[in-house]
């Protein structure tokens, strides 16, 4: 299945202009890998696989695996109130908001950025110059005095505002910055060498720039349509290889013990249909099994979309460095897959 899974990679790829790379792993060994288009269109450098990309709100898992952590460490439970273990005032938030609401995006708190009714994410940084978004800190004054949306566990409504709470929990109660400790307990012991909380402006080598493109043909950078410096709701980069050792470090329970594991990975709220909620990971079902995990991540010049697939042994990590096509390349791979 290799060669032809390839061939009709590149030949989806050249269909809609995808720029990014991908990797697919069955049963540890290599079934696709490869890199298209250029990371740097200005001075034609290609995307290769190990090139690292921007991965959005795909990294809400990372910042679910923190605070597990925590939590086998006896620092949190997952009942733990937000008033219990962050002394910054949110005055008009409910008194009963868990960490567990917070993880499954049933907190029902203020959004900064809903992306249901958003559609522009530029916008935010008019008032609020992206360059100056550098801490998680300096998210708070776009939700922190806001009303709430729902009663917590009322409903799922996906909720960056919620993921920034919790990366702020991980700094109180760690001590350290939310990308150091991420860095340390999630990046190293997984083995990503090429992952981390990057700011635009301090870019490492081999680093995928993002491109926004027009519909007359042209084309500009996002570098001033994303916060200057990723957090814990997004921002992270990755390598498609990186991606995959995450998810081997997972499953293997390297990163958390095997019952936190599973209850990172247990579907604690439904979205719709077949598709629910873990901490920080989308899961698909039929019936009472799990066809797969899955995350994924979109900001302008970032489409990204990684998965996995207990029953057929099966990873893949697309990273693209354009605002869309991580998830047709994804589609047209598990089609091959579950042929």
């Amino acid at each position: 299945m290799g060669n032809g899974l390839i061939e009709h990679i590149e030949h989806i790829q050249k269909e809609i202009g995808f720029s990014g790379s991908l990797m697919v792993k069955q049963k540890g060994k290599v079934l696709a890998q490869s890199g298209f288009s250029y990371a740097n269109r200005s001075d034609e450098i290609k995307n290769e696989i190990a090139t690292r990309y921007g991965i959005a709100s795909g990294c809400k898992i990372f910042t679910a695996v923190a605070i597990c952590r925590l939590v086998e460490e006896g620092k949190l439970s997952f009942d733990t109130k937000l008033k219990e273990c962050l002394d910054i005032p949110f005055p008009k938030f409910d008194e009963n908001i868990t960490i567990h609401h917070l993880l499954t995006h049933t907190s029902g708190i203020p959004d900064y950025f809903d992306e249901e009714t958003m559609t522009d994410y530029e916008e935010l940084w008019i008032d609020r110059p992206m360059y100056h978004m550098r801490r998680l800190h300096d998210f708070l004054p776009l939700f922190q005095h806001a009303q709430m949306k729902y009663s917590p566990g009322e409903k799922f409504h996906y909720n960056n505002a919620g993921f920034i709470v919790l990366g702020l929990i991980i700094e109180k109660v760690s001590g350290l910055l939310f990308k150091d400790y991420v860095q340390k307990h999630v990046f190293e012991k997984a083995g990503m060498a090429y992952s981390g909380y990057f700011a635009l402006d301090s870019l490492p080598e081999k680093t995928a720039i993002g491109y926004i493109e027009h519909e007359d043909g042209t084309w500009k950078t996002n570098m001033y349509s994303l916060p200057i410096q990723g957090g814990s709701d997004g921002g992270a980069f990755v390598t498609v290889g990186d991606m995959l050792k995450f998810w081997d470090a997972l499953m293997n329970n390297v990163l958390l013990s095997e019952s936190l594991t599973k209850t990172l990975l247990t579907p604690h709220v439904k979205e719709e249909a077949d598709d629910f909620y873990g901490y920080g990971v989308w899961m698909k079902k039929k019936g009472d099994t799990i066809l797969k995990y899955h995350v994924m991540g979109y900001d302008p010049g970032i489409s990204f979309h990684s998965a996995l697939y207990p029953e057929m042994d099966t990873q893949l990590a697309v990273c693209a460095n354009i605002s869309s096509g991580a998830y047709k390349i994804m589609n047209e791979i598990e089609k091959r897959l579950y042929k």
